[in-house]
């Protein structure tokens, strides 16, 4: 019998486990946003993250953006984290959520520095080296497939994409749940016309139940702002590459979901409250996507796309799959996976689907993936409303 899965990655005190070790540098107001990037830049191998909305939020947008800002300190990838901000009580609030993960983290105040952004940048730039040292010391170890929390995404289709490369993404994800890891699928309005099937698969009625609904309340809203989905969601470069109806693309997205029975509906930044395969109702586009997954704890991202998509994350590894032939020979320095050969027929789902899995293992051991190289990656936590 052949050994079972793993990788080598970071444990984490609270029994997470990171697939990269990174010193997060977060600025949780826009005040204190160009000072973080001062920080970041002088600090070897530093992750920055700077949020321009500070003091005005309210109701479910203000439980949103605490929620995402804590869940990017508290991300199993982060190692360290320095928290900076305008805001006094809410740096500190932020600095005790990740500290509950047991992981160092420091806090940085611009009123205790005199309002004067030169001092922050001093105090901070000590602290942070500081950081990265520690995180230096920490070592990889052998782990199990049950480590790990895999987050889908789609962007820019085609119907490469929905043949090809969102099945095989369904089965990397398959393979870990069924190793009792977790994994997550968002873009609620690409459930639209195919959320019957999604239903079916919810593991108790109250799920399937929360799936409808989220479905129904995005196209409502669509419905209220007076949105035609068609020429929005699919877009012109959907529907140029051969997509005509948000049915059509939505039969396609969910394929990447997979086959196993779906836990739950996570919010935006909710992680999820134990093993197995959820959705989250968020907002489709990509990089809003993307960062209510990651900031719901997902180490790793497994990206398709048809005509090419360039966006990646900044905390997770964001591993970019196309089986467009021309997209794959266009954009090589873009798409870590090749799909093209099964989309031309020479080659089969199955075959592919294993050396993905192998290229998901080598990735979360610690293998750069193109975004990574070429230094991409942001995170955009959604805004629903107004401000005060």
């Amino acid at each position: 019998m052949s050994a079972a899965p793993t990788f080598r990655g970071y444990p984490r005190p609270d029994g997470a486990a990171g697939v990269r070790n990174d010193l997060l540098v977060l600025s949780i107001t826009g005040l204190t946003g160009p000072t973080a990037r001062r920080i970041g830049q002088a600090i070897r191998g530093a992750k920055v993250v700077t949020m321009p909305f500070g003091s005005g939020l309210v109701g479910e947008d203000r439980a949103v953006h605490y929620r995402a800002l804590a869940g990017m300190g508290r991300h199993p990838n982060v190692g360290a984290a320095l928290v900076i901000g305008g805001d006094g009580p809410k740096v500190e609030d932020i600095g005790a959520r990740i500290a509950e993960t047991g992981k160092p983290v420091e806090t940085l105040v611009l009123d205790d520095c005199g309002h004067d952004c030169l001092t922050l940048t001093d105090r901070g730039l000590r602290i942070a080296a500081r950081l990265a040292r520690d995180v230096s010391r920490q070592r990889r170890e052998e782990l199990p497939l049950s480590k790990l929390f895999l987050a889908a995404e789609c962007g820019r289709s085609d119907p490469s994409s929905g043949l090809v490369s969102n099945p095989l993404v369904g089965r990397i994800l398959d393979r870990v749940v069924d190793a009792g890891g977790r994994a997550v699928f968002g873009e609620t309005t690409e459930w639209l016309g195919a959320e019957h099937l999604l239903e079916k698969r919810a593991a108790e009625p109250a799920v399937a139940e929360a799936v409808i609904a989220a479905a129904h309340r995005r196209e409502q809203l669509a419905i209220d702002g007076g949105v035609d989905l068609t020429g929005n969601n699919p877009g012109p470069t959907n529907i140029e590459a051969g997509l005509s109806s948000i049915e059509e693309k939505s039969l396609g997205a969910i394929m990447k979901g997979g086959n196993r029975p779906i836990r739950g509906v996570l919010g935006i930044a909710e992680p999820p409250p134990g093993p197995g395969l959820y959705v989250m109702d968020a907002p489709a586009y990509a990089p809003e996507s993307l960062t209510g997954m990651v900031t719901a704890g997902a180490q790793m991202v497994l990206f398709t796309t048809g005509p090419g998509n360039s966006f990646v994350s900044a905390l997770a590894p964001t591993l970019k799959i196309s089986a467009n032939p021309e997209t794959a020979a266009r954009v090589n320095e873009q798409i870590d996976f090749d799909a093209s050969a099964v989309f031309q027929g020479a080659r089969t789902l199955d075959d592919a689907a294993e050396e993905l899995f192998e290229r998901v293992l080598e990735v979360a051991s610690g293998g750069a993936t193109w975004g990574e190289i070429l230094m991409e990656g942001e995170e955009v936590v959604s805004r629903l409303g107004p401000a005060l």
